[in-house]
């Protein structure tokens, strides 16, 4: 795997470079400066928080755990890496430059963060500086031209060759850790034993993750980013709710399954949710507005509250009366890669603008019309929730539903299934499945 990255990591870089070119012409900037952030220390304690690299830089060289680096880069020259190593005994500074980037770049090794003013230019009027406030360096503060990032975010959407062998090895990952959570889960284990359990096949520790892991027991499922508590097992597990990642060079893998204690109603409902989230990821194709797919996950999912007898009346009538925003509250997906919730997901063109997001769907993360190599998440959702059914019940699309049976499932939360999808103008490549398959 890592022969296949460095042999194509060399056009994934010549493509930033023709990216950062046409960025830094329309900010009528002359250089890009990218710090990877700083790490931040609690009040009144020498104790820091966990770190995250900023994910401009990341994109760049494959280096998540460099706080007080930096990239420049001036068209038509060698990139300049500013690789903070200091020298440190109270912990493990990082290892001296290596791997198939390095003869990529102008690499200079500072101790202190402060040396990288001796390889930074001095005027910043000049500069493109992308990055949070405090990462600055004397004059050097971020100034984030608007110009610059709507062209970057907007083409970040699309992935190279390189960012997708890293996103599938990361799928893997996910995988490995996703069996090791349902097997944790058949023996009895609590959700914090799950967590751990995940965490050792992915080989990540908790700040590694890509975001927090969800891991949910019986009602815990119902709440959309239940953190899972170090408390028992409870007496009678009857569902589990997972969503969970991995990283690999900074690239997400964002994957979430359900399953049951037991065969019976519920089990079927995972079941019916799984074929309904298949049919829905086969129809990711380049072309295809994002909202429309959200929009047919409600409609099928109106058939399916029809057929699993927790309501009546018609799939129309379920959709207008708000019924399946109340069992399906959140958006089907968003963009997937250097972040987990990636940027550019709402934006109208490489220069700017907002497509706003269908009415009455405030929660939807996407809202562009999808095109080859984009990589998204399909994640539809089925959610027994007290405080939405509650609210449901007061108004005209309460009639709608069959209350005692769907108060009969409110002990086991609910269901989220979410694979990460690449677009193509065929048949999508669905990195989750495909991993899953890949473990045997």
């Amino acid at each position: 795997m890592t022969a296949e990255l460095a042999d194509l990591y060399p056009a994934h870089l010549a493509h930033l470079k023709a990216l950062a070119d046409a960025a830094l012409a329309r900010c009528g900037k002359a250089e890009l400066l990218v710090p990877s952030g700083v790490e931040r220390y609690a009040y009144l304690d020498d104790r820091s928080y966990p770190y995250f690299v900023n994910p401009q830089f990341k994109a760049w060289v494959p280096l998540t755990q460099h706080p007080g680096s930096w990239l420049r880069y001036r068209p038509g020259q060698t990139p300049v890496l500013i690789y903070h190593q200091p020298r440190d005994y109270w912990h493990a500074p990082p290892s001296p430059p290596e791997g198939y980037w390095v003869p990529h770049f102008d690499v200079r090794v500072i101790r202190t963060p402060d040396e990288a003013l001796d390889h930074l230019p001095q005027d910043p009027a000049h500069c493109a500086i992308l990055g949070e406030a405090e990462w600055g360096l004397g004059a050097l503060q971020p100034n984030n031209p608007q110009q610059a990032l709507d062209y970057l975010h907007f083409h970040r959407a699309a992935k190279t060759p390189y960012e997708l062998a890293a996103m599938r090895i990361a799928s893997l990952k996910a995988a490995r850790g996703h069996r090791a959570a349902e097997a944790a889960f058949r023996g009895g284990a609590s959700e914090h034993e799950i967590h751990l359990a995940y965490c050792a096949a992915v080989g990540h520790t908790d700040e590694q993750l890509p975001y927090s892991n969800i891991v949910a027991l019986n009602e815990n499922g119902a709440v959309l980013h239940y953190h899972h508590t170090p408390g028992p097992a409870p007496a009678q597990p009857r569902s589990f709710l997972i969503d969970a990642g991995a990283q690999h060079l900074g690239y997400a893998a964002d994957i979430t399954r359900t399953y049951a204690a037991h065969a019976g109603r519920f089990a079927d409902l995972i079941a019916a949710m799984d074929r309904l989230q298949l049919g829905l990821c086969a129809e990711v194709r380049a072309g295809r507005p994002y909202p429309d797919l959200h929009l047919a996950c409600h409609a099928r999912l109106a058939q399916l509250l029809l057929d699993a007898g927790l309501a009546h009346g018609s799939p129309e009538a379920l959709q207008a009366e708000g019924v399946t925003r109340t069992f399906f509250p959140h958006g089907l997906g968003h963009y997937l890669g250097l972040q987990v919730h990636d940027v550019g997901g709402f934006q109208a063109s490489e220069s700017g603008g907002t497509i706003a997001k269908p009415e009455g769907h405030p929660y939807l993360r996407l809202t562009r019309t999808l095109a080859p190599d984009q990589v998204l998440t399909v994640e539809p959702g089925l959610y027994f929730i007290p405080m939405l059914l509650d609210e449901l019940r007061r108004t005209r699309g309460g009639t709608l539903v069959d209350w005692p049976a769907v108060e009969a499932l409110l002990p086991y939360g609910g269901i989220r299934i979410e694979d990460d999808v690449r677009v193509t103008t065929g048949e999508p490549e669905n990195l989750s499945r495909n991993a899953f398959a890949a473990l045997g």
